[in-house]
């Protein structure tokens, strides 16, 4: 079967230690329900360096270096570390602060979302609605003629200084330096050990760069391909042995209510994770993908992480983040702005284009 030629074999390994070790996480120190979320451990990573001043939510997470570091490894291995870039810049870095305004309303990234859903938090089910009607609605927008720009060749160092300002942020787990914050409860207090949690993220890394594994690209392909996307047969085996490693760690606690790093605002989650799915298919993936693709040298990705990054300490700072009360006006507002953000570009770059 053409599923399981060697690409689509790495793409299935992939979504299999993608939904193993995200849950095993959890046993080992992560928060119940996120034991792997780009837009928390970005959260937790911005509070560290002083970008906020939660002091539940500071602690640089190892994950987050892995991802990187990890796909520099493999990236290089593989010669496909290509310095590239030069697309929209500006509309790249807004889109990577409201990357982490949708997922902070929701509570969680893509990837969260469904490691919820395989715990048995029912209140996922807006979000992925969500996420599927944004991707959805990008994929209209990309066939009526939406593109801001492609990546071209640039000079050798250009797609060099994301991946090593991960190097620094390496450095200062090894070595803390005396402005690093970290908090002593929260959420940002339950963390793996170091070493376990960044082998988990430069093993993650490694295989997203070879498989090119992300979740709302996932999603695009499976409404393109239908069974014949490897992607979607990557993303079924993640929510596979996800669920199986829930179920096998007692981790698996059905309902609505209760949930941990949940709530019940279900129309904000949908509009969060609307403004997730839909960016995610304009710039070419999720907050995960980013993250990967600047590994690669890809400095326009570049330009979205330190987006998110910005994104991480405002929606903290600005008390945007969704709660277990509910969204805050402020958070409503962001997301209502990040949509109206999406929609003017889609207007603006679809005309350019004409």
């Amino acid at each position: 079967m053409d599923w399981f030629e060697r690409q689509n074999i790495i793409v299935i390994v992939s979504g299999l230690s993608l939904g193993v070790l995200g849950v095993l996480l959890v046993l080992w120190g992560n928060p119940q329900n996120s034991g792997i979320c780009v837009s928390c451990f970005l959260e937790n990573s911005a509070g560290a360096l002083g970008l906020h001043d939660n002091p539940r939510m500071q602690y640089l997470r190892p994950e987050l270096i892995g991802f990187v570091l990890g796909a520099v490894v493999a990236a290089f291995a593989g010669r496909e570390f290509k310095s590239r870039g030069g697309s929209a810049p500006l509309p790249r870095l807004l889109a990577g602060v409201f990357l982490i305004v949708g997922c902070a309303v929701f509570i969680g990234c893509p990837i969260k979302m469904f490691f919820r859903l395989m715990a048995g938090d029912l209140t996922t089910l807006a979000g992925i609605a969500g996420l599927v009607v944004g991707v959805w609605l990008g994929l209209k927008g990309l066939a009526a003629g939406v593109h801001i720009g492609g990546s071209k060749q640039q000079a050798d160092g250009a797609g060099i200084w994301v991946p090593l300002a991960f190097l620094l942020l390496l450095a200062f787990i090894l070595w803390p330096p005396a402005f690093l914050l970290q908090s002593t409860r929260g959420s940002a207090a339950q963390a793996a050990p170091v070493l376990i949690a960044l082998a988990v993220g430069l093993s993650l890394g490694v295989l997203a760069q070879r498989s090119r594994f992300c979740i709302t690209g996932s999603i695009r392909d499976g409404l393109l391909m239908g069974h014949r996307s490897p992607l979607l047969w990557g993303f079924i085996a993640f929510l596979v042995s996800g669920f199986i490693t829930s179920l096998a760690t007692d981790q698996f606690k059905p309902g609505f209510y209760g949930q941990p790093g949940a709530h019940l605002d279900l129309l904000w989650g949908f509009l969060g994770m609307l403004l997730v799915g839909l960016l995610s298919v304009l710039i070419g993936g999720c907050p995960f993908r980013q993250l990967i693709k600047s590994g690669e040298g890809d400095a326009d990705a570049g330009l979205v992480v330190i987006g998110m990054f910005l994104g991480a300490g405002l929606v903290q700072s600005w008390q945007i983040a969704g709660t277990t009360a509910g969204v805050s006006l402020y958070g409503k507002v962001a997301v209502m702005v990040g949509l109206i953000f999406v929609l003017v570009n889609m207007l603006f770059y679809r005309e350019r284009l004409d």
